[in-house]
């Protein structure tokens, strides 16, 4: 019997994987979940000699049953290729005592490529598998790295449109040239007066306007999402923490069995919420550290079991975790609540109402193997020089900011179990903000943005990824900038929908 997915507000909203992927988010605004966590033979010693690619087909044949194999090895294939310079696409790196997952060797240089390059894959599949004739609009709200990465995945993919909305002053200069010098006859790029909580709102009321879907529907489109709400991008994030395991055994880290931590670097929650799905499914994962910066609302919840969302939004040097509103932990409480839709409808309903909710004493218990620790602006500076100093290793931000985190969850607990620190970019991606780590009277940065990739390079010897060279003389093609409350009728705009 396959596997299918429900909405975390609504028991009876019951779809198979290919649909989950089609629509999104839920018809009811909730998230698809699993109905039950699949039955997975881990065989940890056999995975340790696999390829990324075989092991990406062990767990997506078990989370996406109605793609047949077939099916999934053309996305996997199409996904996984030479885009990647590793072809390991998510190697570990020893530095001191941990391990850094290294999930920034794509072509945008974000973990998101890992996901995103295999969406449009199980999307066009999914299209034709539930013969749908409309042409999918993606509609996406990025903090920064999901947006270039779903427009390189989708650019160009026919029976597509991607429509990307992104905070215009909250976003690193690398990633806003990478977004508005994007090509392809489908993309469209808008920066919107706001901040990514601004974006995520109003594209989630966009998808839950029924007015709107049926003006859609007569106009022949279907919108769905590729943000982390969508579970075709999170299924395929599982696949690097079982990888990783497999490769620890492999190179004499751990024995199979062994306990392991993971810190990562949090925003929308979606990267650690696969790490509790992989733990579901038989990882022996021991604590899952959530790291978060300055915008410290999950680190609170995880403290206090109240999650906030009234509080000061602070714009960091890690700029895609600058989130108050963290979408996938809609997920989470789902599963701690005992899969009771009610309860996680209700919260959600308070959030949106309230501003915050609170959970159980039960559900609390269920949250045991989560770890809430956040990073101050000094501190991730101060892993990041500390760090490269010791081991000439350099991390972005978002590294610095679980590093960082991590260096106080040890301090806190005295944990001493083996563990992986997510990284989940390429220091090019913030040159200014990684090079401010070292900037001192005598060694003065450069202003410009492409000198600053050039000082990078000649401090650290990293080669400067091709795709960083080739954003300083590419054209600027998308220059739209709107107020959050304009996003709809921009939308419709685009799509040339009757006023």
């Amino acid at each position: 019997m396959g596997l299918n997915y429900q909405s975390t507000r609504d028991a009876n909203n019951v779809v198979t994987a290919s649909q989950a992927i089609l629509q999104g988010l839920a018809v009811d605004g909730g998230l698809y979940v699993p109905t039950e966590m699949p039955k997975l033979d881990l065989n940890f010693k056999e995975l340790a000699n696999k390829t990324y690619q075989e092991v990406a087909y062990l767990v997506l044949s078990a989370f996406l049953t109605d793609f047949t194999e077939e099916e999934l090895m053309y996305c996997i294939n199409g996904a996984y290729d030479q885009k990647f310079v590793d072809p390991a696409i998510a190697p570990l790196n020893k530095v001191g005592n941990v391990n850094y997952l290294e999930l920034f060797h794509g072509s945008t240089l974000a973990f998101k490529d890992i996901a995103l390059s295999i969406l449009p894959y199980f999307m066009t599949v999914a299209a034709k598998k539930n013969k749908v004739d409309a042409e999918i609009v993606i509609l996406t709200a990025t903090s920064g790295d999901t947006g270039k990465a779903a427009m390189a995945g989708f650019s160009d993919v026919p029976g597509t449109k991607i429509i990307v909305f992104y905070p215009k002053d909250g976003v690193s200069p690398i990633q806003e040239k990478q977004m508005v010098t994007q090509k392809g006859e489908n993309t469209f790029v808008v920066g919107i007066n706001g901040n990514f909580d601004d974006a995520q709102t109003n594209v989630k009321n966009i998808f839950n306007n029924t007015d709107l879907k049926e003006e859609l529907r007569q106009e022949g489109y279907q919108f769905s999402s590729a943000n982390s709400i969508n579970i075709g991008r999170l299924v395929p994030q599982i696949v690097y923490y079982v990888y990783s395991y497999a490769q620890l055994i492999k190179s004499g880290e751990i024995k199979d069995g062994d306990l392991i931590n993971f810190v990562v670097p949090t925003g929308n929650f979606g990267n650690i919420l696969a790490g509790y799905y992989a733990k579901q499914i038989g990882v022996p994962i021991n604590q899952l550290v959530c790291a978060s910066n300055e915008n410290n609302v999950l680190t609170d919840f995880f403290t206090t079991g109240t999650y906030d969302r009234k509080r000061p939004f602070h714009i960091t040097t890690s700029p895609s975790m600058d989130i108050l509103i963290s979408s996938n932990l809609e997920r989470l409480i789902y599963h701690i609540a005992n899969n009771e839709v009610s309860e996680t409808k209700h919260r959600m309903e308070q959030l949106l109402a309230d501003g915050e909710y609170s959970i159980t004493a039960e559900m609390n218990q269920n949250l045991e193997k989560f770890y809430g620790e956040q990073a101050t602006e000094e501190e991730v500076k101060e892993i990041i020089a500390t760090v490269f100093n010791e081991n000439h290793y350099l991390m972005d931000t978002h590294t610095g900011v679980a590093a960082a985190a991590y260096q106080k969850y040890q301090k806190a607990t005295q944990d001493s179990t083996p563990t992986v620190i997510v990284s989940t970019a390429s220091p090019y991606k913030f040159p200014q903000h990684v090079m401010d780590a070292f900037a001192t009277d005598t060694f003065i940065l450069e202003s410009e943005e492409a000198k600053l990739v050039q000082q990078l390079h000649e401090f650290s010897n990293l080669p400067i990824p091709p795709s960083v060279t080739e954003l300083f003389t590419a054209a600027v093609l998308h220059d739209t900038v709107i107020d959050a409350a304009e996003m709809e009728a921009t939308v419709k705009n685009i799509l040339n929908l009757k006023k």
